[in-house]
């Protein structure tokens, strides 16, 4: 994991799976961060065609379950810790880690698909999006 998230290093990332999955068509699904529509980023998906990104919909980071991962090991693991450097931050996430991988089970949606689409048209009629 690089200590940034710049464009540069979204690039990066996206190199090391060209590399990785040559002939492969790939579909990325993103959030919608700025750096993974960075005018320097949709230049490199032009020059790769077989790479796909799609995006979450704004404010809809219940779809992203990397949002869920990061809001357990915040709740668990980060709030309520005291760092006075990155080091022991990072410690506590690596507990924190090693503890999940432990006993690992998956995400499972408690919605149906029909469900989490109808309460997306809702909230698209509802905000206008």
């Amino acid at each position: 994991m690089l200590p940034r998230h710049r464009h540069a290093e979204f690039i990066v990332f996206l190199e090391s799976l060209a590399k990785r999955y040559p002939k492969l068509e790939l579909h990325l699904i993103c959030d919608n961060y700025g750096t993974h529509k960075h005018p320097a980023v949709i230049q490199w998906l032009i020059a790769h065609p077989r790479f796909h990104l799609h995006f979450t919909p704004t404010s809809a980071s219940w779809l992203n379950l990397v949002e869920r991962w990061f809001g357990l090991i915040t709740a668990q693991a980060i709030r309520r810790g005291s760092f006075d450097c990155v080091a022991r931050l990072e410690q506590a996430i690596t507990r924190f880690l090693a503890n999940w991988n432990e006993n690992a089970k998956p995400f499972r949606w408690t919605k149906s698909a029909h469900q989490i689409k109808r309460s997306i048209r809702s909230a698209a009629l509802i905000y206008g999006t």
